[in-house]
């Protein structure tokens, strides 16, 4: 265990901090399952609802730190060409 205050203080945040990615995480796998969802039942507007949704978790989790930019550019990517073409067709 931890013997000197900086050591503790340093374990106290890194606590803090997992429980906040965690919690932004889960927001963000939500967002991304409803936005699938949304798009495999084929109603533009709840597609439209949720990919908006999705691309603000995602931008919100990338801003915080918790998730790579360059991962949350290639899951809004993936995303949206999903709805693209499930719209198309």
């Amino acid at each position: 265990m931890a013997n000197l205050p900086s050591v503790e203080k340093r374990n106290r945040q890194s606590l803090k901090r997992k429980a906040r990615n965690v919690v932004v995480r889960t927001q963000v796998k939500g967002a991304l399952k409803a936005a699938r969802t949304a798009i495999s039942a084929k109603d533009p507007a709840k597609v439209k609802d949720a990919l908006k949704e999705a691309m603000r978790v995602v931008g919100k989790a990338k801003s915080k730190g918790v998730m790579h930019p360059r991962t949350a550019a290639r899951r809004i990517a993936r995303l949206a060409k999903s709805a693209a073409n499930s719209l198309k067709k």
